[in-house]
């Protein structure tokens, strides 16, 4: 009774969970109201900043923190909810602005990073940045309008003073006007030329503003800008002043934006594709374990308010990647589940009652559950610290998705599942693979798989593989994205149908050279634009002004873009190969402590076998290798030793009991007693992230396809390579051991091979 009102409560509190999750309780939820979307969902702008500086070391650390605070400061002036500096690496800040309607103008006002200086039209710099001492906006009660308002410490007064002096009394002729490379007398932003008379500002190589003295020498260090400035312009000057100094100058080296309607439109895929995933994986675990896995399901509805709640309390984004990685670690949570109910149905399969089966079943599961799911946790771990951007957001919602999926795996599907063994009608043993107390061939695959005999077809399958898969990607090329080479992508909707000559033509005109052109929409009315040009703002800015005047089209044509400089190739490059080396060494120690280091390397091997036979899989199909790739190849890391963890558990277990056997029937009646386990594992994982990739979007697409090609690697190497790799490093030192083992069920397969313990699914 009490194990009925245990799971009464906790029922009860997954209820309030939910209620608090979608509608809200007093001041707390709902989450639509507390949780950040990332910038792939609800439109905005990021750009990635590289210092150009050969400072290092702690010198170089406190840099890009003074930098920081000045971009900040900067970007907290453009009035957008939510805005995001972060450091990224050791020379590079990233900024995220949320919501930023005006993507260039935006990029624009965050990337002016050189020394802001006021000058005469002549070029003589009066005043630098750091003598600035306050910038704002007001209104202008005088002329109308509004005005910016300036301050300058005693050395910036005394400057200014000299400028205006200057300039008011016309002291600088046509002939020494500043001009640009063509001869042309220098404009400001509004293409207007410089006057003589004029004291110019100027953020790096742009002059923001020329304003004309209106009086001998301006002195006192209190000034005001005039001019029927609008709101918006007087505010935006005013900032650019007041954040315009940093300590280093910056480069923009990876920048992107994003329309809010193509976000939101992806998100909803996205839900709609998890939610389809979630559905399947219900019914395939109430299909293969029924009141165990009615249990698992209950506590799936548990799992995934908390890993959403978590995410609000650490201050995370909510990313599309970070859906692709919430839905694989739902795969993972019924990991857990499988795992444990696979032990209960042994127990149930040699005739133990159902709650001494459960018992027995949970105690023996817990450390499996544990190595595997520990090992891919490192990965995600290694991913979040070594990722950026998307990546961690994948990284960040796999590592909670994990830690929350054995919380709910190994707590609160045992509450419900105690308390349904205690409910009359609800527990049928020949669900289980038990009638009357007799085993049956529902517990394992009606057939038994001999590895180790077969072990050199494995090899030379997968050798094939690889090197056919390699040797196609480099005879053909790597499909190579753009964040590797370099490159930008511009996405617009041209509202029309164009051709590619067209599209081409223009790019011609203005000196772009294309990679790729490729339509998009159900009435091809958009088109994606590749380049291997990292292009800048002003470069963009020359091809947007091509296309408004070549097709019509407006600024909100551009519904997004990408831009990657070519050293963010070299980063992710090398954050590639240290992620994958650091996850190995630890997984390999990791196993080495808790197996035997014969074990930790056969895992390693496969596991890099896995990695090469996904990049085959890219080289042969023409995927794009691009950020979320690498992603994937961690998490193939860590799932790839996952299963094989339990695989090798069950290896090291009936060592120990089949004492009579050799140690290829030992490894083949391992593998064929957790192969069902596998299957079933891996087919949960697959429908949770399959809808995903067809309706999913782009964003997701990318981190779900690779995944789903490692899942089925992952369990086809654990079975065909894994096991055989320990195999050929113990064999020539192994030795039959005395005694029968009690255990073994010989009745469970047809030419008497022994199960060791009984069946398994």
């Amino acid at each position: 009774m009490k194990k009925k009102v245990y799971a009464i409560i906790t029922a009860v509190i997954i209820a309030f969970i939910w209620v608090v999750t979608i509608v809200g309780v007093g001041p707390v939820g709902p989450i639509q109201k507390d949780i950040k979307l990332g910038l792939d969902i609800s439109g905005g702008v990021y750009v990635v900043m590289e210092a150009q500086t050969k400072e290092s070391g702690q010198s170089l650390s406190d840099l890009m923190e003074q930098t920081k605070m000045v971009i900040e400061r900067r970007v907290n002036e453009m009035g957008l909810s939510e805005p995001n500096v972060t450091v990224e690496g050791k020379n590079r800040i990233r900024v995220e602005l949320p919501g930023a309607q005006n993507a260039e103008a935006a990029i624009k006002m965050i990337g002016q990073t050189a020394q802001l200086q006021f000058l005469t039209a002549d070029g003589k710099v009066f005043v630098t940045g750091d003598q600035v001492t306050s910038s704002t906006a007001g209104q202008d009660t005088q002329k109308g309008g509004y005005k910016v308002q300036l301050s300058f410490n005693t050395a910036g007064g005394d400057g200014f003073y000299q400028a205006t002096k200057i300039a008011y009394e016309g002291a600088i002729t046509q002939e020494q006007l500043m001009r640009d490379a063509a001869g042309n007398i220098r404009t400001d932003d509004a293409g207007r030329p410089i006057d003589a008379r004029s004291v110019v500002i100027m953020l790096d190589d742009r002059i923001i503003s020329a304003p004309i003295p209106q009086q001998d020498g301006i002195s006192g260090g209190n000034v005001e800008i005039t001019g029927n400035f609008t709101q918006t312009e007087a505010i935006n000057l005013a900032a650019l002043i007041r954040a315009g100094s940093l300590p280093v100058d910056l480069k923009e080296v990876e920048s992107s934006a994003i329309g809010a309607t193509i976000g939101i439109g992806a998100l909803q895929n996205s839900i709609i594709g998890g939610a389809i995933g979630l559905i399947l994986v219900f019914i395939l675990m109430f299909f293969m374990y029924r009141f165990m896995g009615l249990g698992a399901n209950i506590s799936l509805f548990l799992f995934l308010p908390l890993i959403l709640w978590i995410l609000v309390a650490l201050n995370g984004v909510l990313t599309l990647p970070g859906l692709a990685g919430i839905f694989l670690s739902v795969g993972m949570a019924v990991d857990t589940n499988v795992l444990i109910f696979s032990r209960v149905k042994d127990e149930v399969a040699e005739g133990k009652s159902l709650k001494v089966s459960y018992r027995n079943g949970f105690r023996k599961a817990v450390a499996t559950v544990l190595d595997s799911q520990l090992t891919t946790l490192f990965a995600g771990i290694v991913l979040y610290i070594f990722g950026t951007g998307p990546v961690r957001g994948f990284a960040l919602t796999l590592i909670i998705g994990i830690i929350f999926g054995l919380f709910t795996g190994l707590f609160i599907t045992n509450v419900f599942v105690n308390a349904f063994m205690e409910t009359p009608g609800i527990v049928n043993r020949g669900w289980l693979g038990v009638q009357d107390g007799k085993p049956v061939r529902l517990a394992h695959l009606p057939w038994f798989v001999p590895i180790i005999k077969n072990r050199r077809i494995g090899y030379m399958i997968s050798v094939t593989v690889i090197v056919i898969g390699i040797a196609v990607g480099l005879f053909r090329g790597f499909n190579m994205g753009i964040d590797f080479t370099g490159g930008t992508m511009l996405q617009l909707d041209m509202g029309r149908q164009v051709t590619t000559a067209e599209v081409e033509a223009t790019l011609e005109r203005v000196g772009v050279t294309t990679s790729d052109i490729t339509s998009f929409g159900d009435n091809h009315q958009g088109i994606v634009i590749k380049t291997t040009q990292a292009l800048t703002s002003a470069d963009r800015d020359r091809i947007m002004a091509a296309f408004k005047e070549d097709f019509g089209i407006t600024e909100q044509a551009l519904q997004t873009f990408e831009q990657f400089g070519p050293s963010i190739g070299v980063l992710l490059t090398q954050n590639a190969i240290k992620s994958i080396a650091i996850a190995s060494v630890v997984m390999l120690i990791y196993i080495a402590v808790r197996f035997k280091i014969k074990y930790g390397i056969a895992a390693i091997v496969t596991t890099f076998h896995n990695v090469a036979v996904l990049v085959a899989m890219y080289g042969i199909f023409h995927l794009t290798v691009n950020n979320p790739f690498i992603a994937c190849v961690l998490t193939l890391v860590g799932y790839s030793v996952n299963d094989m963890v339990v695989v090798l558990d069950r290896v090291r277990e009936n060592i120990g009991g089949m004492r009579k056997s050799t140690l290829s029937e030992i490894i083949d009646t391992s593998v064929n007693q957790t192969l069902v386990r596998s299957i079933v594992t891996s087919v949960s994982v697959i429908v949770a992230i399959l809808p995903l990739i067809f309706i999913g979007g782009d964003s997701v697409r990318e981190f779900a396809l690779p995944i789903l090609i490692g899942v089925v690697t992952g369990v086809l190497s654990t079975t065909f390579m894994a096991t055989p790799l320990f195999y050929e490093l113990s064999h020539k030192n192994f030795s039959v051991g005395q005694g029968k083992y009690s255990g073994a069920n010989k009745k469970n397969d047809p030419k008497g091979r022994d199960y060791g313990g009984g069946a398994v699914v």
